[in-house]
């Protein structure tokens, strides 16, 4: 599987609003991430998201890897151990964007599988916004206790669809 590609079906749009959240969440309080007119002052056209708030749509496009294409994963049982970003461009509110996900490699050690995943997201041109590569410890075929799969069922990788 390593190699495998695939392009989420359909693009995700930056509300200002989820910018704001995605900001308080991670209590970032700069100016241009919850007033238009700071971010205006900077040279935008609306809210500048934060640096990680591409995790959102990450964690929307893994899911589907695990779902559908690397399977045999119960998600509580993946951590994730590594992240590298590539900032092409800041992410302003209103931008459209497309996630391609690559399985970049896979091993195995100590009973624990490794992955690394590259999601690269685009704008609607095909103009590349941010590279991120995500490194993941999974296993599978384990049994999980049912009280801690339900303790971490809306921690780990957790996205409404």
């Amino acid at each position: 599987m390593v190699g495998h590609h695939y392009r989420v079906s359909d693009f995700y749009e930056i509300g200002r609003e989820k910018i704001r959240e995605f900001a308080r969440a991670v209590l970032d309080d700069h100016p241009a991430h919850h007033d238009e007119e700071a971010a205006q002052g900077l040279g935008y056209d609306g809210l500048v998201a934060p640096l990680t708030f591409l995790s959102v749509l990450g964690m929307l496009a893994q899911r589907r890897l695990f779902e559908e294409i690397v399977t045999g994963y119960d998600l509580s049982q993946i951590m994730q151990t590594d992240q590298r970003f590539v900032f092409h461009r800041p992410l302003e509110a209103g931008d459209r964007l497309i996630a391609d996900i690559y399985l970049e490699s896979f091993r195995q050690v100590a009973g624990s599988d490794i992955i690394v995943t590259k999601n690269v997201a685009s704008d609607l041109n095909g103009e590349p916004v941010q590279t991120t590569w995500t490194t993941l410890v999974a296993r599978s075929g384990g049994e999980v206790d049912e009280n801690i799969a339900h303790a971490v069922k809306d921690v780990m990788m957790h996205v409404a669809p």
